[in-house]
C-alpha cells in the first residue's frame, strides 16, 4: 500500500446531478489535490467530463443494479479493480453499490467506508438489512445531525465508527461578488420575470415530497396578503406530459395563480437563479436527509424558509438567515414568505451578510473535503488532510 499516494476508489450507482454525484467528484478533486489518486465506478453521467478533468479515472460499471446476481457480478467486477489498481480504500455512497463492494473489500481486505446520504425508511421487510450495508464502514459518514441520530438509534453505529460530515457549498462558484447582471438579467428574461418583481424560488425535483403543490396553495394566503406584483418560480426539470407537473399547473389554474407560477426547467448557472430570488423556499412534506440548496442560497446572502424537519433546518439559524415553519403547512409558508418579502433594504442586507458568514464558517465544500480526507487519514495512517490544506492556502 502506498501511503503517501493512495488509491481511493469511490462508488455510486451513476456519475448523473445529484448531491451524491457532486459530492464524488467533489471527493476525486480533494484526492488529487492531496497527491492521491481518484478512482471512481458506476455507470456514466453528465459529470464524467468534469470528473475526467479533474484527473480521476471512470470506470463505467452498472452499480446501481439492485438484484442478487447483479451485485455479485458487480463486485467480481471491483475485487478485480482493486487488485489490479492497487486500491488502497474503497468509499461506498448508496446501497446497491456499498453491497458489492463490501462483499469486494472483504476479499481483498481492503478498508471500506461509507456515506448515507439519504432518508432510506426500513418500513417493510427486510429493507433495514437492506439499508444496513451503509453502516457497516470501518467508518460510517452522515451528512447531518438527523442522520448520525438514526444511526446511532436504528443501526447501533457507535462513536468509535460514526462521523459527522455536513455537506458544503463552493464559496467560490456561490459568491454574490462574482455575479456579473447579464447572468441575472438572461435568466430573468427566460422565466418572463418583469424588474423587480419580487421572486419567490423553490429549487428541486419536481416531486410530490419537495412541497411544490403546498407552495401552490400557500400563494393563495400570500396573494390576500400581498396583492401586488410578485411570481414564484419552480426550478428543476419539469416533463410537460408528468402527471405530478399537470397536476401543478392545473391546481394553479383553479386557483386563477397561472399568471404568477413559472416552470424554469433545469438551471445551469444556479448562482444566478439564487441571486436573482427573494426568498428561497424549501418546504419538504418530509425530512430532507440535508438539504443542499439551503447552504447554496444562504451562500448567496438570500433568505430562507424552511420546513422545520431533517437535515437542511440544522443550516438555518431562525430569524438570522431565515424561517423554520411547521411541515405541511400552507398558512405558515405564506406567513413566512410575507414576513420575508417585507424586509427593509437594511434588515435584508445584515441577514445576507450573516447567511453568507454562518455558511463560510460551517458547511463549505473545502470544509467537506478536509474532513473527509481526514478519515481516510484515519484508516491508511496518511496525512491527505494536511497536503490537501497545504494545496488550499
Amino acid at each position: 500500500m502506498s501511503r503517501l499516494c493512495p488509491n481511493i476508489l469511490q462508488v455510486l450507482p451513476a456519475l448523473g446531478t445529484g448531491g451524491i454525484e457532486q459530492g464524488t467528484v467533489e471527493m476525486a478533486e480533494a484526492i488529487i489535490a492531496a497527491g492521491g489518486r481518484a478512482f471512481v465506478a458506476g455507470a456514466t453521467g453528465s459529470l464524467v467530463p468534469k470528473l475526467l478533468s479533474l484527473g480521476a479515472r471512470h470506470i463505467d460499471l452498472p452499480l446501481g443494479q439492485k438484484s442478487p446476481f447483479a451485485i455479485r457480478r458487480n463486485a467480481k467486477s471491483l475485487i478485480q479493480l482493486i487488485r489490479n489498481e492497487r486500491i488502497d480504500l474503497v468509499h461506498a455512497r448508496s446501497r446497491a453499490p456499498a453491497w458489492a463492494a463490501w462483499h469486494a473489500t472483504r476479499r481483498t481486505g481492503t478498508p471500506f467506508i461509507t456515506t448515507w446520504h439519504g432518508v432510506h425508511k426500513a418500513g417493510f421487510p427486510g429493507k433495514k438489512r437492506y439499508n444496513s450495508v451503509l453502516a457497516r464502514g470501518a467508518r460510517v459518514i452522515a451528512i447531518s445531525e438527523y442522520i448520525a441520530t438514526r444511526l446511532r438509534d436504528e443501526y447501533a453505529v457507535g462513536t468509535d465508527r460514526l462521523r459527522l460530515i455536513p455537506r458544503g457549498a463552493d464559496m467560490t462558484r456561490f459568491d454574490p461578488a462574482q455575479l456579473l447582471g447579464p447572468r441575472m438579467q438572461t435568466l430573468a428574461e427566460q422565466w418572463q420575470v418583469n424588474p423587480g418583481e419580487p421572486i419567490v424560488m423553490l429549487p428541486g425535483r419536481l416531486t410530490r415530497w419537495k412541497g411544490q403543490l403546498l407552495l401552490i396553495k400557500a400563494m393563495v394566503h400570500l396573494q390576500a396578503l400581498m396583492p401586488g406584483p410578485w411570481v414564484c418560480v419552480l426550478v428543476g426539470p419539469a416533463d410537460p406530459k408528468d402527471r405530478y407537473v399537470q397536476e401543478i399547473e392545473e391546481t394553479a389554474r383553479r386557483l386563477g395563480l397561472q399568471d404568477r407560477l413559472r416552470f424554469a426547467g433545469l438551471c445551469q448557472d444556479m448562482p444566478a437563479a439564487y441571486a436573482l430570488a427573494d426568498v428561497v423556499a424549501v418546504p419538504s412534506l418530509r425530512p430532507e436527509p440535508f438539504g443542499r440548496v439551503v447552504i447554496e442560497a444562504q451562500a448567496m446572502g438570500r433568505p430562507v424558509v424552511v420546513s422545520a424537519q431533517g437535515g437542511a433546518m440544522e443550516t438555518v439559524i431562525p430569524y438570522r438567515t431565515g424561517l423554520l415553519i411547521p411541515p405541511d403547512d400552507a398558512n405558515a409558508l405564506a406567513d413566512a414568505l410575507c414576513q420575508l418579502l417585507t424586509l427593509s433594504e437594511g434588515a435584508r442586507d445584515l441577514l445576507a451578510e450573516t447567511a453568507r458568514h454562518h455558511i463560510a464558517e460551517t458547511y463549505t465544500t473545502r470544509q467537506m473535503q478536509t474532513a473527509t480526507l481526514a478519515v481516510y487519514d484515519e484508516l491508511l495512517g496518511g496525512c491527505l488532510s494536511d497536503r490537501f490544506l497545504e494545496t488550499c492556502t
